[in-house]
């Protein structure tokens, strides 16, 4: 498989770039849809599938994340894939371990407690040799979609990474890790630079894998301040587009839409719509013609539908996505849920959310 890694050719004909062309900006039929954690517990054959498995093992799967990847493709008329994976394989890349602690959720063994401790990481990472099977599983991915809709690679972002290494899991108040940006700005600028380093030749590696388009997730976004996401988060956010750009067109390889999503963060959209990516994400905060007043119209908003109005009535999650479309408009626009899904989810719910948008979106474009 590996020399098919860096340049996979005789993948299938896209039959549906819907998702594609909206990214771009390019007129579309219907307005597409996709949802984050769309391959997730909420549906009963990926809790089958993932029964026997410890999750980073079934991470390490090709065969495993495509079978994920693929289920909810099987169910809903999705416009986009997203390849099943953590944003927490990149701490792995770099020496941490990482473990999925049931109830508790990712847990670090030996989370980073002092500047020292930033020795302890790989100053230089191979990310064939240590993410070769996320490779691996889009390129799998990719033949096994059949052309049936784009694949999204991602990653998490250098911030949002950084504070679950300094925290060792989940945190409400993510006070350690802000600590570290108070108290040493240098290693943290330090601690940052590595990751967007590590980070952008994993996105480009994700593209040379097959990869359509990219995502990236500042999931923290919102434990910041205006003043520390501008000096903490944005600038490597900026680099990572710029950098992932520049190698993709030194290596030959398509420039795919790159999509940023900072959950709440609407303090930073302005700074946001002028980061090098064609799509600026959006959690469901905001409304849609603030998001578009901020943003303007050169860059594709998507988003944001609460997740939690897939437990109303099908009937009005019908009239919510009308709402939604009619505030963001068909064009330029890509609908999904302001975050991922929950497990407790009906299935059937998210086929209406789905249905929906594909229905009202080509009734709004026909009038």
């Amino acid at each position: 498989l590996c020399s098919c890694v860096h340049s996979p050719k005789g993948f299938p004909k896209l039959k549906n770039d819907t998702f594609l062309r909206a990214a771009r900006g390019e007129e579309t039929e219907h307005t597409p849809v996709w949802c984050m954690r769309q391959a997730g517990r909420y549906l009963p054959e990926f809790r089958e599938t993932r029964a026997a498995q410890d999750f980073f093992a079934t991470c390490r799967s090709p065969k495993l994340c495509c079978e994920l990847t693929l289920q909810p493709l099987r169910r809903f008329p999705l416009d986009a894939a997203i390849i099943f994976s953590d944003i927490l394989v990149v701490p792995q890349a770099l020496g941490m371990e990482v473990v999925m602690v049931p109830g508790k959720g990712p847990t670090f063994t030996e989370p980073l407690k002092e500047v020292e401790d930033l020795l302890k990481l790989r100053q230089k990472v191979d990310v064939t040799a240590e993410l070769g099977y996320v490779f691996q599983a889009i390129t799998l991915t990719r033949h096994s979609l059949e052309g049936r809709v784009p694949l999204i690679g991602f990653s998490g972002a250098p911030w949002t990474l950084m504070s679950y290494m300094i925290e060792g899991g989940g945190s409400t108040t993510m006070s350690k890790a802000k600590s570290w940006l108070y108290r040493h700005p240098e290693a943290s600028h330090r601690l940052l630079r590595l990751l967007a380093d590590v980070i952008t030749d994993y996105l480009v590696g994700q593209v040379a894998a097959g990869a359509q388009a990219l995502q990236l997730f500042e999931s923290h976004a919102g434990h910041l301040g205006p003043e520390q996401f501008q000096d903490f988060a944005l600038p490597y956010i900026r680099d990572i587009a710029q950098a992932v750009k520049s190698k993709l067109k030194e290596e030959a390889l398509p420039l795919v839409p790159m999509i940023i999503f900072a959950k709440d963060a609407h303090y930073a959209l302005r700074d946001l719509a002028h980061a090098g990516y064609e799509v600026v994400g959006l959690d469901w905060t905001i409304r849609p013609q603030e998001a578009r007043a901020q943003i303007g119209k050169n860059v594709t908003l998507q988003g944001n539908l609460d997740p939690c109005a897939l437990y109303a009535p099908k009937e009005k999650i019908g009239e919510l996505v009308k709402k939604m479309l009619e505030g963001f408009g068909t064009q330029r626009y890509i609908a999904n849920l302001g975050h991922g899904l929950y497990p407790d989810m009906n299935p059937e719910h998210v086929g209406a959310f789905v249905e929906a948008v594909h229905a009202h979106s080509r009734h709004i474009n026909k009038h």
